[in-house]
């Protein structure tokens, strides 16, 4: 379903589950002013058109122990995307892979328990894997959640 095959009250549905993902669908149908049973068909259809692709708890890190947080980027040998790619979902701590444009070709999200277990990360892990030919980390600070 492409962006602009959703109304206006797909639109609603998606902004409030957004929002709050546990909402019920009595909740969620009267938040949009709809029925329940067309809310059930729409979220339904969402989620088999692959626009809402799940459900999922938004952990705070810091509370689970993960209190680095870093951005990694790399270059690479342009031949060895896919098995990089592969290598590097693999890799705990790795949140987040973007393939990318610019000077380097990928951008990680990473989270670690303290700045060693983000060095051992970096130079023992993702260093080591066949392709990589650098990488440049940015520890972030402090993190801002964006305003719903």
């Amino acid at each position: 379903m492409a962006a602009t095959d959703l109304d206006d009250i797909d639109q609603r549905i998606v902004a409030a589950l957004r929002a709050d993902g546990r909402l019920s669908m009595r909740t969620l149908a009267e938040r949009v002013h709809i029925s329940r049973a067309n809310a059930y068909a729409r979220v339904e259809r969402l989620q088999e058109t692959g626009v809402i692709r799940g459900f999922h708890a938004d952990i705070d890190p810091v509370a689970v122990g993960l209190g680095t947080t870093a951005y990694v980027t790399l270059n690479l040998s342009q031949h060895e995307w896919r098995t990089l790619r592969r290598r590097l979902q693999a890799l705990p701590g790795v949140i987040h892979i973007g393939l990318v444009g610019g000077e380097f070709d990928v951008v990680l999200l990473v989270r670690t328990r303290d700045n060693a277990e983000l060095r051992r990360l970096v130079l023992d892990e993702i260093q080591s894997i066949e392709g990589v030919l650098s990488t440049r980390t940015w520890l972030v600070f402090e993190e801002v959640e964006p305003t719903p």
